[in-house]
């Protein structure tokens, strides 16, 4: 795992801040940013599970889906995925069929986590697409969001995404 650099890092705290946003609709306070290969944020977005009802409206999702129409296609070549919670099943296979270059998240999901936790589909050497991962970046602010949001609306323990 490659180690992260100051624009890694910065690219998390745009989606941390994006993240902070989640708990006014009761959506679990996850942030994505997707940006260009010179850095210009092409998207960014926070889970919308609850507020859209849709249960495909994770942060990443929403993002890939904004820098896509930003650029007018699908391939999303030479662009990284920040996020403040690493992907699940679904938001890995989409980064992996958009063709992300990077993908640089906070915290670690040891129940849920498709990048190396508990399952590594983004480097997965059957698909055709494999993208760099950074892991733990402002691993703690990220992880004290989560546990904040799940304390006051869960209570201790509670999990989910």
């Amino acid at each position: 795992m490659t180690a992260p650099s100051a624009a890694d890092r910065q690219l998390v705290r745009l989606a941390l801040e994006r993240a902070a946003t989640a708990p006014r609709t009761a959506d679990v306070p996850v942030g994505a940013v997707v940006a260009a290969a010179d850095g210009r944020v092409l998207a960014a977005a926070v889970n919308a599970r609850e507020a859209a009802g849709d249960p495909t409206a994770h942060a990443e999702v929403l993002a890939l889906r904004r820098a896509a129409q930003a650029l007018g296609t699908w391939r999303l070549e030479g662009a990284t995925l920040a996020v403040t919670l690493e992907p699940c099943t679904m938001c890995a296979g989409a980064l992996v069929l958009a063709r992300v270059t990077r993908l640089v998240f906070g915290a670690w999901d040891p129940k849920a986590g498709a990048a190396g936790s508990v399952w590594d589909v983004v480097r997965d050497r059957r698909l055709n697409h494999r993208p760099e991962v950074v892991g733990g970046v402002l691993e703690e602010e990220c992880g004290q969001l989560l546990r904040t949001f799940f304390a006051g609306h869960r209570g201790p323990g509670a999990g989910g995404r």
